[in-house]
């Protein structure tokens, strides 16, 4: 699938022909991507058993790289199906409106990952 197709708007989500079945939905804000994320996306479909995953790109509080980028590179794992950019007070709403078989929430490893990432580089400074 080509990366651009997989981003999807709120409102296409809403709106558009439904998601195959079941669906998981992951939510993350996925500042400075790594590959541990692309290990936790692949690991909670295989558990899930998902036949779709939608990745939900939420805000990041002092974030390296803009949402819209975010948004992209998250598309161009292959494990993602579809990606959607949202801010977090919609969250809970769109996971409700779309019935997932499951939710994954990886806002708070992505928070504690980027401390570490930033301490470790702080450490390596003070040397």
């Amino acid at each position: 699938m080509d990366t651009r197709s997989k981003i999807l708007t709120a409102a296409a989500l809403r709106t558009g022909p439904p998601l195959p079945r079941p669906l998981l939905v992951v939510t993350g804000c996925f500042d400075m991507l790594r590959a541990w994320h692309a290990r936790e996306l692949q690991a909670a479909r295989e558990r899930a058993g998902a036949a779709a995953l939608l990745v939900a790109v939420l805000p990041a509080p002092a974030a390296v790289l803009g949402q819209r980028a975010r948004v992209e590179l998250v598309a161009a794992l292959r494990v993602v199906d579809y990606v959607v950019s949202i801010d977090d007070r919609d969250a809970n709403t769109l996971i409700d409106s779309l019935q997932p078989a499951a939710v994954v929430r990886l806002e708070a490893a992505d928070a504690r990952l980027t401390r570490q990432l930033i301490e470790d580089v702080q450490r390596r400074q003070i040397r």
